[in-house]
């Protein structure tokens, strides 16, 4: 039991690094929007095309847990950004909590989870599911976010103005970029991997830094945003999951590796990449932080109950 708690041990201990350094005076309080810019504009765009670029696409398609993975997600996200309009909510918003329900931790967490528990086999389904997380569904919740971010009636005009906005998105420039490398056929010089490793790594470090700095200033949790959290780490660490296990086991019948690996990868906390977009785009980031917070300490039971469960696969 508890076998995820080595994994997330350095999670807390990199969210605790930058909300002691934002308590002691060692990081100020504009250190939280430049770290997070640094992120978006920088590391995680490195990351992005450094996933895409070396993604070996013939050995990933995988069909059956691609559809079982992504449809969780898929409908975990779209459930929640529907409930979240009817309260209602600004569409940008709904549309990061829906990322908050279903934008699984499969880079930090997930492959040294997956590989301890199921070894060296669950490699390929969890990259196509980082992936799918950090690409595609990235994706999806920008798309919403900027759209609701446009204040024009026309339809033409909202169009024009997401299309511009997207276009000068790193976060979507990156992998479409990165996508270009195995369609052309070319490789990258070593220099440059080089430094497209040295820069991604840094997003998720930075990312739970900021997210520290962030908690160290804002005040006791209110309690819509408290209830707010409660729906959507319950979303996250129980819709999402069942959502995968039904489609993996019953709807498409994958093997038991496949299976597992899917239901374990939808059951992971919530990464960071919701609080990156809520920085970003200047949205509220209470429930976001906190829900990446409780999701991930919460997870610590809730993945070992499911380890245990599955057993030797």
């Amino acid at each position: 039991m508890l076998a995820a708690l080595p994994i997330v041990l350095p999670i807390f201990a990199l969210i605790f690094a930058g909300w002691l350094a934002r308590r002691i005076g060692v990081l100020g309080p504009h250190a939280t929007g430049e770290i997070n810019r640094f992120v978006v504009y920088l590391a995680l765009p490195a990351l992005l095309f450094d996933v895409v670029a070396h993604a070996d696409w013939t050995a990933l398609w995988q069909p059956g847990f691609i559809a079982a993975f992504g449809l969780s997600a898929l409908a975990a996200f779209v459930v929640t950004v529907l409930v979240r309009l009817r309260r209602p909510l600004h569409l940008a918003d709904a549309a990061i909590d829906g990322l908050n329900a279903s934008y699984a931790n499969t880079g930090y967490i997930g492959f040294p989870l997956a590989v301890m528990a199921f070894g060296q086999e669950a490699l390929a389904p969890t990259t196509v599911a980082t992936v799918m997380t950090v690409c595609v569904l990235f994706a999806i919740a920008i798309v919403l976010i900027e759209t609701g971010l446009q204040t024009e009636t026309r339809g033409l005009h909202v169009a024009g103005k997401v299309a511009r906005s997207l276009s000068r998105n790193p976060l979507l420039v990156a992998p479409v970029l990165g996508a270009l490398v195995p369609l052309t056929g070319l490789s990258l010089p070593a220099p440059v991997e080089t430094f497209l490793k040295l820069l991604g790594g840094a997003a998720s470090p930075c990312a739970l830094v900021a997210l520290g700095l962030f908690l160290a200033g804002t005040s006791v949790t209110k309690e819509r945003n408290l209830a707010s959290t409660t729906v959507l780490v319950g979303f996250k660490l129980l819709l999402q999951p069942l959502l995968a296990w039904i489609l993996a086991a019953l709807v498409f019948k994958l093997p038991p590796l496949l299976t597992h690996t899917s239901v374990l990868l939808a059951a992971l906390p919530t990464g960071t990449g919701p609080f990156m977009l809520a920085e970003f785009y200047r949205r509220e980031a209470a429930v976001t932080s906190k829900a990446v917070l409780v999701s991930t300490a919460i997870s610590v039971i809730t993945l070992s109950a499911y380890l245990a469960f599955a057993g030797p696969v």
